[in-house]
């Protein structure tokens, strides 16, 4: 197989080394820390020449990610080539019943989908819960925060975008990873950012362990194509304002 050139992924060439670590770890082994039987990655040339220098092959990355995208049909279809970005973030947002305009260009999607975890998350919150999260972000009046009315800030965070929406997908990116393979992001410790984590981390922990026991039965591809994307829509958000990573304050 070979890289399917995506625009939608290109910007992972301009990331640290470092940055890649987890997408790569993602992709190669499964959440005890054993390798993969399908995965292919490890065993290319230029994985062998420069790991764990990542953006050195940074192309072998994504072409990993386009073959777990497609079933081995498709992709001989294709004449081995796998499946672009959009198309894998789509599936797993209508795995996930995320709801999406198809249309609508990738970090719009990757905001929808990780809306609806979140949104699902202040479901389950205790109203003291989510008056903790409410001060957690800065919000002073924190008397009558119900989900629909925490949903909607959230909401309005994600639509301004900018710094606030990088952090917001931190916090929620951290959470699911967590769940999902064991272990969060690699941030710096902050104080504010910290305190919304552990808030947050319980309620979206249960959300996706739920979803999880649904695609764990649904097949294998998805243990690699849902965490991927998840970490994906934070290296983005990380590449948009990398010159702010270190600003994280809600107030």
């Amino acid at each position: 197989m070979a890289y399917r050139y995506d625009r939608d992924l290109e910007f992972l060439q301009y990331l640290e080394s470092s940055d890649l670590n987890q997408l790569v770890d993602i992709l190669v082994y499964d959440k005890d820390g054993e390798k993969r039987y399908t995965e292919e990655l490890s065993e290319s040339e230029r994985y062998k020449l420069y790991y764990p220098d990542h953006a050195k092959y940074w192309e072998d990355i994504v072409e990993e990610l386009q073959r777990f995208g497609g079933n081995s049909f498709v992709n001989i279809i294709r004449g081995g080539k796998g499946v672009l970005y959009k198309e894998i973030l789509i599936d797993v947002c209508d795995k996930l019943k995320v709801n999406y305009n198809r249309n609508s260009n990738v970090e719009r999607i990757e905001t929808n989908l990780l809306m609806k975890i979140l949104e699902d998350a202040l479901e389950q919150m205790s109203d003291q819960e989510r008056k903790e999260l409410a001060k957690s972000i800065g919000l002073k009046n924190t008397q009558n925060f119900s989900a629909q009315t925490m949903t909607g800030i959230f909401q309005a965070i994600f639509r301004a975008g900018g710094f606030k929406s990088y952090q917001l997908t931190l916090i929620i990116v951290n959470a699911i990873l967590k769940a999902i393979i064991g272990r969060g992001l690699s941030l710096a410790a902050n104080a504010t950012l910290t305190r919304t984590m552990a808030i947050l981390t319980g309620p979206i922990g249960l959300v996706i362990t739920g979803l999880w026991t649904a695609i764990d039965i649904a097949g294998p591809a998805y243990r690699v194509t849902i965490p991927a994307v998840i970490e994906i829509s934070a290296l983005r958000q990380k590449y948009l304002y990398a010159d702010k990573v270190d600003e994280i304050n809600f107030s």
